[in-house]
């Protein structure tokens, strides 16, 4: 998810690198194929599944993985690992998962969030909660397994609990989104900042939303423009309540290109956006919608949305957690965290879908549970040879602890190969 030096999910054409890294099980990790269209029929298999507390992490929520040149992917989980259940950083690779770091609560704990990685293979990310005031931090993960914390969010006008992945831009600074804090009104802990930490790890908040118009609790992470412009959403606020898309200029500036109406235009913004090169804006939706299950949509430059696609709840999906990924034809891809074919799951287990630039749906995967995972709520990465790599939130083997209690499995990582 990071690039070297450079965290941007914008460059042309719909054609944007998140990572450079090189994938042992398949070519370079990407968020977008290079010059790859998905077939119609893919093999699913299962690289690892998770097995909990105390050995092993669980409930991997990430936005996506990322590799390496040497050919391994990274990734969080939100519960697991060795200090009660609080969250782990992992690395597989071609003979195995190894857990990098066990969070312990002081140094954060519960990684929703994917991490970021620069060009001396450090690794950087959020955790929801912990700290030195419990409501999270921004962390280092070093080559020798060393832990920093940047920064610990206070709850105040600082922000609280981040959720989403961080951007870093050449010089090195850091900006991400906090769900809380703020000076805004939301209860009890705000309605969430936009914030910069610079190298020093002085925090600076760009922007505090104030959960009116100009949106509330943003969960998404961030993109930006060559000219320094940030955009993402926020999963409430705005005209009717259901989220907006912002964007966030070099002054702070924050102007709302869209308010979702949560009608058949879609509701509830929970993932970050993607942008081509002449500035279109694409993201999902959790709710609204033709059936009230969620859209993928398109925000033209004058701020035109269109549905590019509504789920109707079936076997097409239901329920968008994650973002879109794109190839360089213009096709989509992405995860619903419920809905497919299965009739398990208390509403089907999940998909993992492709779009067609004629608004066609494919399910390329449909979740079932058991060992194969369920409810993929994090997005995909494709490599060079249009294989795609994600991970579902549950089921799996049932070996630790606290899938025991939970009974619904740990969640795995997984591969579709066209």
């Amino acid at each position: 998810m990071a690039r070297t030096g450079q965290h941007q999910r914008c460059i042309s054409a719909i054609h944007w690198v998140e990572t450079s890294g090189a994938l042992a099980l398949g070519a370079i990790l990407v968020t977008a194929a290079i010059g790859t269209s998905a077939a119609q029929t893919y093999t699913y298999t299962v690289l690892h599944e998770f097995k909990g507390y105390p050995t092993d992490g669980a409930n991997p929520f990430q936005e996506h993985l990322i590799g390496d040149s040497a050919g391994n992917l990274y990734g969080t989980t939100a519960s697991g690992g060795a200090s009660a259940s609080q969250g782990v950083l992992f690395k597989l690779g071609s003979t195995g998962e190894t857990v990098l770091y066990n969070f312990t609560g002081p140094d954060g704990k519960y990684p929703y969030a994917g991490v970021i990685r620069d060009s001396a293979g450090n690794l950087y990310g959020t955790t929801y909660s912990g700290g030195a005031s419990g409501y999270g931090v921004v962390f280092k993960l070093d080559t020798t397994g060393t832990e920093s914390v940047l920064y610990s969010f206070t709850g105040g006008a600082d922000g609280a609990s981040p959720y989403a992945a961080l951007l870093q831009d050449s010089a090195g600074n850091l900006y991400g989104t906090a769900t809380g804090g703020g000076i805004g009104g939301c209860i009890p802990n705000g309605c969430g900042v936009v914030f910069k930490l610079d190298t020093t790890g002085t925090e600076t908040v760009l922007y505090s939303f104030t959960g009116g118009t100009d949106g509330g609790y943003p969960g998404a992470g961030l993109i930006q423009d060559a000219a320094g412009n940030l955009y993402s959403t926020t999963f409430d606020g705005g005209a009717s309540g259901a989220g907006v898309v912002f964007k966030l200029d070099t002054t702070g500036t924050e102007t709302v290109l869209y308010s979702f109406t949560r009608g058949a235009d879609g509701g509830g913004p929970k993932a970050g956006l993607i942008r081509d090169s002449a500035g279109n804006l694409y993201g999902t939706t959790e709710f609204g919608g033709a059936s009230g299950f969620g859209v993928v949509f398109k925000l033209g430059m004058t701020g035109t949305e269109t549905v590019l696609y509504s789920f109707t709840g079936g076997a097409d999906g239901a329920n968008f957690s994650a973002g879109l990924i794109a190839d360089s034809a213009g096709n989509l891809y992405g995860t619903t965290a419920s809905g497919g074919a299965s009739s398990g799951c208390g509403g089907g287990c999940g998909v993992v879908f492709k779009l067609d630039t004629t608004g066609t749906e494919t399910v390329l995967h449909s979740f079932t549970g058991g060992a194969g995972g369920a409810g993929p709520s994090g997005g995909l990465s494709q490599d060079s040879t249009g294989n795609l790599y994600g991970t579902a939130e549950y089921d799996g083997v049932f070996s630790g602890d606290d899938c025991k209690v939970s009974f619904l499995g740990c969640g795995v990582v997984f591969k579709l190969q066209p």
